[in-house]
This record gives C-alpha cells, structure tokens and sequence, in this order.
C-alpha cells in the first residue's frame, strides 16, 4: 500500500483530540494504516518491573493515529 508520508517527514495532525499538533514520523505501518508521530498523541503504560527497568511504574509512549489524520508539512 503506498503512502503520503514517510519516517522522518514532518506532519500535522488534522483531526481528533491532538488536532492541530506537530511533529516527525517515527514509524509508518502501511498495513494497518497507521503512523506514529513523536510527541504528537501519548498514552500511559503500567510496565513490570525488569531487568532493564528495576522499578517499573508507568511509561508514556507514542501512539499510533491513523493515516488520514495526518497531513505533510513543507
């Protein structure tokens, strides 16, 4: 499936609770449709504790938000 953006493009998010936002493609998922634009849409996480991460707690990430939501910029 062919896409508009790609990693490393510049978008700005055109619909939804982050409308308005701006930020650089970390990852594009043609399959499914989706992109995830850094800083852009976060959610929280509880994550157990590991030997990477002896603590724990809660982790915000970056989530995926669908395709047509964003729009390239410049």
């Amino acid at each position: 499936m062919k896409t508009h953006v790609k990693k490393g493009d510049e978008v700005q998010i055109i619909a939804g609770g982050n409308k308005g936002k701006r930020g650089v493609v970390l990852a594009v998922n043609a399959a499914k449709g989706t992109v995830i634009v850094e800083g852009a849409s976060k959610l929280k996480k509880a994550t157990r504790p590991t030997e990477q991460n002896p603590e724990g707690g809660i982790q915000e990430i970056d989530r995926p938000i669908h395709i047509s939501n964003v729009k390239k910029v410049g």
